[in-house]
């Protein structure tokens, strides 16, 4: 029998505290970890959602290995890149990093719509009300064999009036709630916790990495009118819509930067270091006039041994050309099924490592939609120079996730029989918990 699993959920964070903060982004194509110090901040009019200024202290990243596809395929390389890459951002911060906030990028991301109602019998819409129509609506987000990531409140109707964000006070007969729920397999986050805890760490919660992308790239206008963000990864692509300030669908499949490089790989007869080199250096996805004339250094595996020759640079992007294509048209084909089509298109920001490839803003204004940017990590501190980029989007995310977390609701406790995630959850670890919450 498939069995419920339940990720740990963050507690919110104090407006009022400065706390030291430490975040994994556990990819494909690299592990990072960031350990930042968060300070009260002012509201700011561009990112209104955050109570807190960021300072990074630390940052470590490493190769990723030991993942395919987002998820966890070899247990001891995962746990020593996560490892590498810990010890790297704690020597930098000089603190001991005891718990981290994770992101999870493969195990068939996904989103769905659930609803709830609770009768309100003519009576003015009270505090207890909300908690009462949310806890409803939360209740039926458990899936079998799905790991609940995110439960997500997506506006209240009162009798057939809809699109309330706060119905507080509001008079009607029938009050109810649409939750948006973010899940991935079970097994995928079950795997990636217990390698993040194999390196004595503990996971204070799992984000679905579209998610803690757009906490980071998305300034607060681009989510109140609507955009789409697409995290391009190694192993995966993750989508992201965003509408009147809240998220509103999640969407990955498991195709990436890493296929590019796999297609290099075997159109050349090159190594895969080979093959990555040379798709960073000059690897681009939309022709030009000069690349006829521009030749590459290319190294060919041979029955002899390795040889040198000269390509030109257009052989190159015809091999690249109809990957990324193929990509772009997925993400343009899943945001149409769900009916995101001409929503998202008003917007949509380019994260990822892979999505710093020479003219893919432009490929996907073709095929997608006129209105492209690529997203980089906004309104943190400290960063490094070669940490200001679409590739760590994600990472910074997942420093901001705390200040928004408390505005998830999730089934009671008490009805999800404690947390069934790792298998690791025994008697002394429940007490331990107790003690913590109560005291």
């Amino acid at each position: 029998m498939t069995t419920r699993c339940f990720t740990p959920r963050m507690k919110p964070l104090s407006a009022r505290k400065t706390t030291i903060l430490s975040v994994l982004d556990v990819g494909t194509s690299k592990v990072a970890c960031l350990i930042a110090r968060l300070m009260p901040a002012e509201p700011s009019d561009m990112l209104r959602g955050r109570t807190h200024r960021c300072r990074i202290l630390g940052i470590g990243h490493q190769r990723s290995r030991g993942l395919k596809g987002g998820a966890v395929v070899d247990m001891e390389e995962a746990e020593q890149a996560i490892r590498l890459a810990v010890d790297a951002a704690e020597r930098m911060a000089r603190v001991q990093v005891e718990s981290v906030i994770v992101n999870v990028t493969g195990g068939r991301l996904g989103s769905s719509l659930f609803s709830g109602g609770v009768r309100l019998g003519g009576k003015p819409v009270s505090e207890h009300d909300t908690l009462r129509v949310l806890e409803a609506a939360a209740a039926n987000t458990a899936q079998q064999g799905r790991a609940v990531l995110h439960s997500l409140p997506n506006g209240f109707a009162v009798d057939s009036t809809t699109g309330i964000r706060d119905p507080k006070g509001m008079m009607g007969d029938e009050l109810r709630a649409a939750m948006l729920a973010v899940s991935c397999d079970g097994a995928a986050a079950r795997n990636l916790m217990l390698a993040v805890e194999r390196c004595h760490l503990n996971v204070e919660a799992v984000v679905a990495t579209p998610y803690a992308a757009g906490l980071s790239a998305l300034v607060d206008d681009e989510a109140e009118l609507g955009a789409a963000l697409v995290d391009f990864g190694g192993g995966t692509t993750t989508i992201g819509v965003f509408s009147k300030g809240r998220l509103t669908h999640v969407d990955g499949f498991a195709v990436g930067g890493n296929h590019v490089t796999m297609d290099i790989a075997r159109g050349l007869t090159i190594r895969l270091s080979d093959a990555e080199r040379l798709k960073t250096l000059y690897g681009a996805c939309m022709s030009a006039a000069s690349d006829d004339r521009e030749t590459i250094s290319v190294s060919m595996v041979g029955d002899d041994g390795d040889h040198a020759q000269h390509i030109p640079k257009s052989h190159l992007v015809r091999i690249i050309k109809p990957r990324v294509e193929e990509i772009l048209e997925l993400v343009r084909d899943r945001l149409k099924a769900a009916g995101f089509g001409p929503q998202a298109g008003r917007k949509l920001i380019l994260t990822g490592g892979a999505s710093q490839l020479t003219g893919l803003p432009e490929a996907a204004r073709q095929i997608i939609s006129s209105q492209v940017r690529v997203g980089r990590p906004l309104g943190i501190q400290g960063l490094p120079e070669s940490a200001k980029n679409p590739a760590f989007a994600a990472a910074v995310g997942l420093l901001v996730y705390p200040q928004v977390a408390g505005i998830e609701h999730f089934e009671p406790r008490r009805q999800m029989g404690g947390y069934a995630a790792t298998g690791t959850d025994g008697y002394i670890t429940r007490v331990g918990r107790w003690l913590k919450e109560s005291f």
